[in-house]
């Protein structure tokens, strides 16, 4: 990074720096409550053996709330109706961060179910239900959702989820969406432009929040998030953008929307210690059962491939010489090392693989498509390398982006040879589908491919256990109806130790 982008990005999250200070000292005003100060919910997220991360943004009634830093408080404890309270305390809600509040906390049991909630300005928060992670485990149910994009579909797969009780969500990234589609036909309406600076990342944040299903779901589960591009830029790579502006120019957007995201999910602070170079790249585990690591593929990537200078965009690609170039980099050096070392020492069952793109080669009727791995075949090869190490028992790809349902075969080496992982492309919860042009015969152009969908939204519940994972792929009825029923297409199995899925009929 340049001193003059590093400069700007400093510039534009300086902020974050005075929050936590302010919070630290616990500046406190006494205000008169506004019209729902909790409209935009709560949540929890990341759950260790001892701890968990709590969230809630105040407002009102999820417009800005207009005060200074407002005392926050807060109340965890081991049963719904708070009988035995095991941990209280306090924050400052301050303007600099939206009045935002995350509490991280540690020393609890391990394995067990927490209810929180929060109390400020008069009111009282929803109570939240969380849990900390098990040092062993037997089971567990994680739901992966990718790509919900607010005009183009109600969030109705959410019920569904929370009615499945997993003990994880995880987010797989485009949790929001900057840009609206006049192409397509839409059942609710963004209340603003595109955003290009803070305060219109936390208008978009705050119209998802007006969600009920999304608000239940973040209520009720602990959830484990990513970004991937719409929540800054569509197909942005690092610096590299859209309309090709010097990277000092787009630091500041990018910036502005790191902010936003971490304003309004349940992010551990400690990942954010450095504002102007946030971490998400982190590994969480349930158990010995699962190892979760979880990656970040826009933040440090090199541009899409044979682009314009300074460029970004997913376009499909041929001859391309670049697209097999040693030096290019899906997650950045440091990521790449941080990941081969965590899998190097990997202890886990199911080694689930939390990222945002596919992983698998598609190759298309025009090409690969430069944004997915097949842009970054030299990284791909790697990351194949690094889940390849005797440690990884059974390795997992969790992948979304291209709004499709996917089942493939990971292999090394020649076509033919046998698979080292599986990988599970979940759909969009609920945006556009995946181009049938491009993707309508992808299992004929690919045998690698053992399912795919590329007409329905919806999630993937996955149920872990010793001996094998059962994959569900669940899919909406109709995302148009808010009242869309979601049930299963498809199911299939990975048995300990024998990579590649086997489907129940």
């Amino acid at each position: 990074m340049s001193l003059l982008t590093r400069r700007a990005v400093i510039s534009a999250s300086s902020g974050l720096f005075l929050a936590r200070a302010t919070a630290a000292r616990g500046l406190e005003i006494r205000r008169a409550a506004p019209a729902e100060p909790f409209a935009m919910g709560v949540a929890s997220g990341d759950p260790s053996t001892d701890g968990f991360v709590l969230w809630t943004r105040l407002s009102a009634g999820g417009g800005p709330l207009d005060a200074p830093a407002v005392p926050v408080a807060y109340e965890v404890a081991e049963d719904e109706a708070f009988r035995r309270i095991v941990r209280r305390g306090r924050r400052a809600a301050t303007p600099v961060l939206g009045h935002s509040v995350h509490v991280e906390l540690s020393g609890l049991r391990p394995g067990r179910p927490y209810w929180y909630r929060f109390h400020a300005l008069g009111a009282i928060s929803p109570v939240g239900r969380t849990a900390t992670a098990p040092e062993h485990a037997e089971r567990a149910r994680i739901a992966v959702s990718s790509c919900q994009h607010f005009e183009l579909g109600w969030f109705s797969a959410y019920r569904d989820m929370v009615a499945a009780q997993p003990d994880l969500i995880v987010q797989l990234g485009d949790y929001i969406y900057e840009n609206s589609y006049a192409q397509f036909s839409k059942v609710r309406r963004f209340d603003a432009p595109e955003p290009m600076d803070l305060d219109g990342y936390r208008r978009r944040h705050a119209v998802y929040k007006s969600d009920p299903d999304l608000r239940e779901a973040h209520r009720q589960v602990p959830w484990v998030v990513t970004w991937d591009d719409h929540e800054v830029e569509n197909d942005y790579a690092d610096q590299a953008n859209l309309k090709g502006l010097e990277p000092a120019i787009f630091a500041r957007r990018r910036a502005a929307a790191y902010q936003a995201y971490f304003e309004h999910l349940p992010v551990r602070p400690s990942l954010w210690a450095r504002p102007d170079q946030p971490r998400l790249y982190r590994r969480l585990a349930w158990g010995d059962l699962v190892s979760l690591p979880v990656l970040d593929g826009r933040q440090y990537r090199s541009p899409q491939a044979c682009n314009p200078p300074r460029q970004s965009g997913n376009r499909p690609r041929r001859d391309c010489p670049a697209l097999i170039a040693p030096d290019r980099t899906m997650l950045g050096a440091a990521q790449e090392l941080w990941l081969d070392r965590t899998l190097k020492a990997e202890r886990g069952r199911w080694t689930l693989l939390a990222q945002q793109t596919v992983v698998a080669p598609i190759e298309t009727p025009d090409g690969v498509m430069s944004d997915q791995w097949d842009g970054y075949a030299a990284a791909r090869d790697r990351l194949m390398r690094s889940m390849s190490r005797p440690s990884v028992r059974n390795a997992v790809v969790l992948s979304g982006d291209i709004h499709a349902y996917m089942v493939n075969d990971l292999r090394i080496g020649q076509a033919d040879a046998a698979p080292v992982a599986t990988e599970l492309v979940t759909s969009c919860l609920a945006a556009s589908h995946a181009p049938p042009a491009r993707y309508g015969d992808v299992r004929t152009r690919n045998d690698h491919v053992r399912f795919a969908d590329i007409e329905r939204s919806g999630y993937t519940l996955i149920e872990a256990r010793p001996r094998k994972l059962d994959i569900d792929l669940r899919a909406v009825s109709d995302q148009a109806d808010p009242k869309g029923a979601t049930q299963s297409l498809a199911r299939c199995v990975i048995e300990d130790q024998r990579p590649g899925a086997k489907f129940v009929v």
